[in-house]
């Protein structure tokens, strides 16, 4: 089995597991105890004592990830958008006021998001859909995928992706312009909808009575024990990189376009070969928009297939998705979870083990455990430059051997996961020395039910699955908006955009 457990913590504290920042604040804030101790002024040294236990509180002590400083502020913004009415969203296809169909109109953090035709490549001459992000100054292109996955695997093909994958992440980053390579996985239980068109098709009028009923009972029964699968995978480029790359195309979107061609021929290559990929497919315009629009409503597929079969023999049928209405009517973002039309999502972060993640072990997030739920899941590898990748391993392995002489100092014997910790920050730097990619990897599950089942309860199956997969969920409060966005719509959405926060 293939297990990988080589990895660290971003950033490892000197002293309790205290950053820098925190322990200067900490201790800035006990030298009016000191001496107020000095003076012997008991009830004023008392009063500081409190004072800085409460600063403690909210500076150290974890609350849910998150310390109760970042909460107070999380919280504090939610209320002030909620109150400004910046949270809820309203479609202009539902009032009434479309503008114009090509124009792009979604929620939250997709709002900035437009949609370019790019120019034709390929023996079909199709213009894949070249994604620009105004809010996060970003470019990306979205690939749909089929893998044969790894659960029929054995240890050395599962070996094989690894290092597939690894090489990915490299030659992305010897591009000097990709920023960040997302994988979405969406799990939907089967609507049957090309097998009720294969039926339609090929059913015999002089058919028996019995071979049909027997035919439908099994499309019904199939269906309902059976899930669909769809798999994307987006780069992005920084619009900082690209502009300097594009200027030997000319200038604008085209040249820009030409550049996230090439790019797309490099990560196809890296995908069919060692990553195992039997087909990459580079999402056209309409594409894209099916693929956002069932995104956001899964059970608009099934129509839309019919649609799509009935415009092969009448060209007056519409089968495509205009982007006015890839989105969702009504949304409103709770501080629980997320309300897109007639569905609920709820969205968590997976912590990765100590012990390692063996490949394939996200496998249970992604089963529906009910009828009509849904699940996607986002693994997202964040690239960091080759100075910047430099500059975090020094200072790691600083702050590590820094953390040691602090511990030694004070007399505190390091513990195992400490020492752990300290060899794999000194390690680093031989990784880096060989050509290896240095990213921080996340992942983010959701659960998309419909209206009337209890999120709550969906949540709560979400979690356990997460456990049961061996990682540890935490839920995203206050932004399951974001995290429904980044784990289920592939338009390149992240966690790691400043933009976002």
């Amino acid at each position: 089995m293939a297990v990988y457990s080589d990895y660290s913590r971003d950033r490892i504290g000197w002293f309790f597991g205290l950053t820098g920042p925190r322990l200067a604040v900490l201790g800035g804030a006990a030298l009016p105890v000191f001496l107020a101790v000095n003076r012997q002024q008991w009830s004023l040294a008392g009063s500081l004592i409190l004072t800085w236990a409460a600063l403690l509180v909210l500076v150290a002590v974890p609350i849910r990830g998150r310390s109760l400083t970042g909460w107070l502020v999380a919280w504090s913004a939610f209320t002030l958008a909620r109150v400004a009415g910046w949270s809820r969203f309203r479609s202009r296809a539902s009032v009434g006021k479309t503008r114009d169909l090509d124009e792009v109109d979604l929620p939250g953090v997709l709002s900035g998001v437009v949609i370019h035709d790019g120019p034709p490549s390929g023996p079909s001459q199709a213009r894949v859909a070249i994604i620009q992000d105004h809010a996060a100054h970003t470019w990306a292109v979205t690939a749909a995928i089929t893998h044969p996955g790894v659960g029929m695997a054995d240890g050395t093909q599962r070996a094989g992706y690894g290092t597939g994958l690894a090489d990915l992440l490299d030659g992305c980053l010897r591009t000097e312009l990709i920023d960040e390579v997302l994988f979405i996985v969406r799990t939907v239980p089967d609507d049957a909808a090309e097998r009720h068109l294969w039926s339609q098709r090929h059913r015999r009028p002089d058919a028996p009575a019995i071979a049909v009923a027997i035919s439908d009972q099994l499309t019904a029964g199939l269906a309902a024990a059976s899930v669909r699968t769809e798999a994307f995978v987006t780069i992005v480029v920084p619009e900082a990189r690209l502009s300097r790359e594009a200027r030997e195309f000319g200038r604008g979107i085209d040249a820009r376009a030409r550049v996230l061609l090439q790019l797309m021929g490099e990560v196809e290559a890296q995908l069919r070969s060692g990553f195992g990929a039997t087909s990459v497919a580079w999402l056209t315009s309409p594409e894209l928009a099916l693929a956002v629009r069932t995104g956001f409503a899964s059970t608009e597929r099934a129509g839309i297939i019919e649609a799509q079969a009935a415009a092969a023999t009448n060209p007056g049928v519409e089968a495509s998705i205009p982007w006015a209405q890839a989105g969702p009517g009504i949304a409103q973002a709770s501080g629980r979870h997320y309300s897109h039309d007639a569905w609920l999502s709820i969205s968590a972060t997976l912590k990765l083990p100590d012990r390692g993640a063996a490949l394939g072990a996200l496998a249970p997030v992604l089963v529906p455990t009910e009828p009509g739920e849904r699940r996607s899941l986002l693994v997202a590898f964040p690239l960091l430059a080759q100075q910047s990748a430099d500059r975090q391993t020094a200072n790691a392995e600083w702050t590590a051997d820094m953390a040691d002489a602090v511990r030694a100092k004070a007399g505190i014997r390091s513990r195992a996961r400490q020492r752990a910790e300290q060899a794999k920050a000194h390690g680093l730097d031989d990784r880096l020395a060989r050509g290896n990619a240095l990213t921080r990897p996340y992942a983010v599950a959701t659960v998309t039910v419909p209206r009337p089942s209890a999120i709550s309860e969906a949540g709560r199956r979400l979690d356990a699955s997460i456990r049961r997969a061996g990682f540890a969920p935490l839920r995203l409060d206050l932004a399951h908006d974001l995290g429904f966005a980044v784990s289920t719509i592939p338009l390149g959405a992240s966690l790691i955009r400043k933009a976002y926060r």
